[in-house]
């Protein structure tokens, strides 16, 4: 199992938008891709983040062959949709992690 992680700083006055909007539109639009079995959506606690809050957002494959379809396919039209709708406003990194 792969574990596709994305980890994403949000400014704190648009995080309940933000959080909203990716339960609500941009996860649901990922899931849909089928590319992905489940989904797992977490917020940082510890350590405290300096400025803005912190949320991991993690989608479960079966390989990293569907993972590589994912972002040949879908990730760059997604990704696009979310720099759009935040900007600056949510800052996101992502990391790539076989379930062990």
């Amino acid at each position: 199992m792969i574990l596709y992680n994305v980890t994403v700083s949000v400014e704190v006055g648009a995080h309940q938008e933000w959080l909203t909007w990716m339960q609500e539109v941009h996860i649901p639009e990922v899931m849909a891709t089928g590319k992905f079995k489940t989904y797992r959506i977490c917020k940082l606690l510890q350590p405290v983040p300096e400025e803005g809050v912190t949320f991991a957002v993690q989608y479960y494959c079966d390989s990293p062959a569907i993972l590589d379809q994912y972002f040949a396919e879908h990730a760059p039209a997604l990704q696009a949709a979310h720099q759009a709708r935040f900007g600056g406003q949510a800052m996101a990194f992502r990391t790539i992690l076989e379930v062990l």
